[in-house]
């Protein structure tokens, strides 16, 4: 009887067949990166793709945190590592243990990839760096503690300042562990606050050797730092990240110390020549006020100062008699205009009414009476007059009678 065979049973007969093939368990595949995904576990998921066929791939966290750039959709790359089958879906894959651009450097791409995303981020904008101090009481130095890298720093300083204190954090500047101890370097000698500007330095080198310095974890730390950093990483023709982010570059260690200590002697020199010129401005000023006071003096108001006074005093007597006349005309007019309205007033005033032998006559609820169809027989009346009222009682009343009659 024919054998039958599970699903489980097929898909691991052929994962057996792919890891023994020669071929299968060792290979480099170029193709265009599409549908990445990074996952939170560190995991990349990805397929590579060329114009006929699609592979699928994963790397894993422990290969994918050695990478030196951010794989992203579209980029072409060359991926090395083995196909092997992934039983419970039944589909073969590549699983990556390294990935490299196809074309370009990985750490150029990587160089690339970081330095415009911290330029969009604005860590390079020229208005948010700081000045370098004039004149530090101390300067940080973060590099090797032996080379020739602190020894031309040491040398520069002394020569310009014999003074001045150097602080060196000693650190790896190449190599895995260096990144890190550059960036712990600068955060320190923050949370010290014993320098006045922060010095980083390295010699000349590839760009591997000066990779530790286009790390982000050293672009940020000198980003955050309070204290001024001033970048001095390779020859001068040498740029990397930490060069956009610090306060200021120099091309060299020995630039960079000229930058931080100022020269002593220039320093007294200058001072000797601001001394003189103040001095010299201030005899100026004094004579330009001796001059302006001799005029000031000349003047007829401090030879005759009374007659200037008199003059005022005239004029002020002047102006006080227009005041009086003024306010005299003005009082004479207002009070013309009062007794007009007052004879107006007193025309319309009811005691004229009662003058002239009229009266005003209210019935009991206190309204007026005008007319005779107001009252009745019988009704009490209030009459009043010029010199007092007179209650009355209606016992007739005509129609038509006129004031006349």
């Amino acid at each position: 009887m024919e054998r039958v065979y599970s699903v489980s049973d097929i898909n691991n007969y052929i994962k057996q067949l792919v890891s023994n093939d020669g071929i299968l368990s060792g290979l480099s595949v170029r193709g265009e990166i599409s549908n990445f995904k990074h996952h939170y576990t560190g995991h990349m998921y990805f397929t590579i793709k060329d114009q006929n066929s699609v592979l699928k791939c994963v790397m894993f966290k422990s290969h994918a945190s050695l990478l030196r750039f951010a794989p992203q959709n579209g980029e072409k790359v060359i991926v090395s590592g083995y196909i092997s089958v992934f039983e419970r879906d039944g589909q073969y894959q590549l699983y990556a243990s390294d990935m490299q651009p196809d074309g370009v450097g990985a750490l150029h791409l990587a160089y690339e990839q970081l330095k415009n995303k911290l330029q969009k981020e604005g860590l390079f904008d020229a208005d948010k760096k700081k000045k370098i101090p004039i004149l530090p009481k101390c300067i940080g130095v973060v590099t090797s503690s032996t080379g020739s890298v602190i020894r031309d720093i040491i040398n520069v300083t002394y020569r310009r300042h014999s003074k001045m204190r150097i602080q060196l954090y000693p650190v790896a500047v190449q190599g895995a562990q260096a990144a890190g101890q550059i960036a712990a370097a600068i955060t320190k000698l923050n949370q010290l606050k014993q320098v006045d500007v922060i010095i980083v330095a390295r010699g000349g080198g590839s760009l591997e050797e000066l990779w530790a310095f286009n790390e982000e974890v050293v672009a940020r730390s000198i980003y955050a730092s309070d204290i001024p950093v001033i970048s001095a990483v390779g020859h001068e023709t040498d740029f990397t990240i930490c060069d956009f982010v610090a306060d200021m570059r120099a091309p060299t260690p020995s630039a960079a110390a000229e930058l931080a200590v100022p020269d002593l002697e220039v320093l007294l020199y200058k001072l000797q020549n601001y001394s003189i010129r103040m001095k010299t401005s201030l005899v100026n000023k004094l004579e330009a006020c001796r001059n302006q006071l001799q005029k000031v003096n000349s003047r007829n108001v401090f030879r005759q100062p009374y007659d200037k006074v008199n003059q005022h005093r005239l004029r002020l007597d002047n102006d006080l008699k227009h005041l009086i006349k003024s306010s005299e005309m003005l009082i004479k007019e207002k009070k013309s205009q009062f007794a007009m309205l007052a004879g107006k007033l007193d025309a319309l005033s009811p005691l004229k009414v009662f003058e002239r032998g009229y009266s005003v006559v209210k019935n009991s609820e206190g309204n007026i009476v005008s007319r005779v169809e107001q009252v009745s027989i019988g009704d009490t009346l209030e009459v009043s007059l010029r010199d007092g009222k007179i209650d009355c009682k209606v016992v007739s009343t005509k129609q038509g009678g006129s004031l006349n009659g």
